[in-house]
């Protein structure tokens, strides 16, 4: 009964713990970086070609709405058609289409950073 009491600070403390040491971290190694004067333009590699995180949030929601939809309709599919226990075909389809989805959308995301 008092266990939620317990785990869910312990929770808490977890994800703050993490983001501090993260955080910290990259802050001492960009100012030991600055001390040795390295350029400022290293903290910024990669970020210049990139495509909007909209974009990318966008695309990925829609395919995978996309597979939850397909997936839905391929068990009804197997379902009406076939002997499969419905019970076990429904979240198996529904989830495989939803990772195609996202796989998919990871796809076209790496040709959208391309252009």
């Amino acid at each position: 009964m008092g266990s939620e009491l317990i785990i869910i600070p312990i929770i808490f403390g977890a994800i703050f713990g993490v983001f501090y040491l993260y955080f910290s971290t990259r802050n001492k190694e960009r100012l030991a970086l600055i001390e040795k004067g390295a350029d400022a333009s290293i903290f910024m590699k990669g970020k210049q070609s990139t495509a909007p995180i909209w974009k990318v949030l966008i695309l990925n929601f829609a395919l995978l709405l996309m597979g939850i939809g397909l997936g839905t309709f391929l068990a009804s599919l197997l379902d009406t058609y076939s002997s499969i226990d419905s019970e076990a075909v429904y979240p198996a389809t529904i989830f495989f289409m939803a990772g195609l989805g996202l796989f998919f959308g990871f796809k076209m995301t790496k040709d959208l950073d391309k252009e």
